[in-house]
């Protein structure tokens, strides 16, 4: 129970900087904005950056769901802690894209401009979306591998799953509070912007990644079982 924990909460602490800051990443890092800016250039670039990240958001949605039909025969395959830790070391690398989008996307526009910006390189625009639509296939597996490896471990143990899934919840709630808390003040030490926070993402699912690999215990390939559809 206890390696499911910190391996739930390193997954959080990579995933939320992307969940809080996804559409503001795509106006300010990928197209250049700035929503209090005095120009409207920027501002336009902003709201255009923010609509795209939107759409972004859409993509990852349709891969999540047509992932989520994947999870069963993958964990049967695969076995469980395979596949969550395969999860973080997808997550890892589209967190690292972010940062390196991010550093490409900002030399371009210091060396070229905000013209360059709004509306020529499609390449990095592009890069970015198919990022978010990648991330929708881990985070399938963020939202039902952990519960159901952590339901198997305390199958047997005398506080039932409930309350063990309670307290799985809580990797979730600390991590969000300290990246809600703790993000502005860090991204302040770097003069501001996302790329800070999307610098240590990738970091902490590195180490979910390996955690998970090194201290999960393995579990039977059956283990797994969807819930399936039910009506009525």
């Amino acid at each position: 129970m206890l390696s499911s924990l910190i391996v739930m909460a390193l997954s959080w602490l990579s995933w939320f900087p992307f969940f809080l800051f996804d559409t503001d990443w795509m106006g300010r890092e990928v197209y250049h904005g700035d929503p209090k800016g005095n120009d409207y250039v920027a501002v336009k670039a902003y709201d255009a950056g923010v609509r795209e990240g939107a759409f972004g958001l859409l993509l990852n949605s349709v891969v999540l769901g047509i992932s989520s039909f994947l999870l069963e025969p993958m964990c049967q395959r695969m076995g469980a802690r395979l596949v969550w830790a395969m999860s973080n070391f997808i997550v890892f690398a589209c967190m690292a894209g972010t940062a390196i989008i991010s550093l490409v996307s900002v030399n371009k526009y210091i060396t070229e401009g905000i013209q360059h910006a709004i509306g020529e390189n499609r390449a990095i625009k592009i890069a970015s979306l198919v990022i978010f639509a990648l991330l929708g296939f881990p985070l399938s597996i963020t939202y039902s591998v952990p519960f159901s490896i952590t339901s198997d471990l305390t199958a047997d143990t005398g506080g039932g799953q409930g309350l063990a899934i309670g307290v799985l919840n809580l990797a979730i709630v600390i991590p969000q509070m300290i990246v809600s808390l703790g993000a502005g003040p860090w991204d302040a030490l770097f003069s501001g912007g996302n790329i800070p926070a999307f610098v240590l993402a990738p970091l902490f699912a590195l180490a979910a990644g390996v955690t998970a690999t090194l201290k999960l215990p393995n579990l039977s390939s059956g283990s797994f079982k969807s819930s399936g559809f039910h009506f009525g």
